[in-house]
């Protein structure tokens, strides 16, 4: 029998349980390990191997934000103090604050691939006809937050800009530790280049936040934003439909899964953000409806593929790009 709809759903609530000390062994090491990177940056006297413990500390931070992201959906880890002052301090460093992260994340779970309420936690997606009718400058607004270069420079625009200045210029009551986050992030910079100077700043500083700000902004994009996901009106949208059908199984090896917290296993993680990252592997070997869904990858040429797209085309039920806007 094949599992559809809710049935599915109650396949994966087996793996929706916390092996406790599971969770505290991938948390301790992880952080450990990223402690070491960092600091061997600065230990190191040779510039390869600076180069080298600050692309681990790039890798090892996105690690690290999925177990974050984890602690935050409330799948591992609760009602721990130790628990929750490491990832307090951890999301303030690197400028996702817990109130306006939670707050944008959980809304995007609930409304994840609906046309017009999508953009809020994750980037925007309209109608090619919506776009054909907005203004110049509007078009171009949309545009640049959906451009590979605002992707790239994910540490300025989503988390600098998106997860701290806006949300504290809209709602500073609400969102107080994200000028929190700013101040502590950026005093560190400043800190580091005064004290250890300017390759130490840029190599164990700048590049390891752009590095992993960069592939975990695409990474979130990729996993809404690739050739064969598919978009529904508020009418026809459904939550099992937005998980299976428009959330990417994003293949990678197995040393790449691990740097990434199983995020790759996008699908599994929409369909029941209960199960922890360290089990998401396991639902998808074990229920064969997981493993029948769309996929992306990390090639070179899936990127462009998945960055190319810019607006959804009701007609032909398919994000578009610009060589298709510019036949209308």
């Amino acid at each position: 029998m094949i599992l559809e709809g809710k049935k599915l759903i109650l396949a994966t609530k087996p793996y929706a349980k916390e092996l406790r000390s599971v969770s505290w062994l991938h948390t301790i090491s992880t952080l450990a390990l990223l402690i070491i990177s960092y600091v061997s940056i600065f230990l190191v006297d040779f510039i390869a191997l600076k180069i080298i413990f600050c692309l681990l500390a790039s890798l090892i931070s996105l690690r690290m934000f999925i177990i974050y992201h984890d602690y935050l959906h409330k799948t591992i880890l609760q009602k721990s103090t130790l628990a929750n002052i490491i990832f307090t301090l951890f999301g303030l460093y690197i400028l996702a604050p817990r109130s306006i992260w939670k707050r944008s994340h959980d809304y995007h779970h609930k409304h994840n691939s609906k046309l017009y309420t999508s953009s809020i936690g994750s980037f925007p997606v309209i109608t090619k006809n919506k776009y054909l009718a907005l203004k110049k400058s509007d078009r171009i607004i949309y545009l640049f937050i959906r451009h590979p270069f605002t992707i790239m420079m994910g540490h300025v625009f989503a988390f600098t800009f998106g997860l701290c200045i806006q949300p504290l210029l809209r709602s500073p009551d609400k969102h107080w530790d994200s000028a929190i986050a700013l101040v502590i992030h950026y005093s560190v910079g400043l800190l580091v280049y005064l004290n250890f100077g300017p390759v130490n700043f840029v190599l164990g500083f700048l590049m390891p936040a752009v590095i992993s700000g960069a592939i975990g902004s695409y990474l979130f994009y990729a996993q809404h934003n690739f050739p064969t996901t598919h978009f529904e009106e508020k009418e026809g949208w459904t939550y099992i439909n937005a998980a299976m059908q428009s959330s990417s199984y994003m293949k990678m090896s197995k040393l790449m899964h691990w740097f990434t917290g199983n995020i790759g296993y996008h699908h599994i993680h929409h369909l029941n953000a209960r199960i922890p990252f360290y089990r998401l592997p396991e639902a998808f070997k074990n229920i064969p409806e997981l493993q029948q869904v769309k996929t992306t990858t990390l090639n070179p040429v899936e990127v462009f593929r998945c960055l190319r797209l810019k607006v959804w085309d009701s007609e032909t039920q398919s994000m578009i790009g610009h060589r298709e806007l510019a036949k209308v």
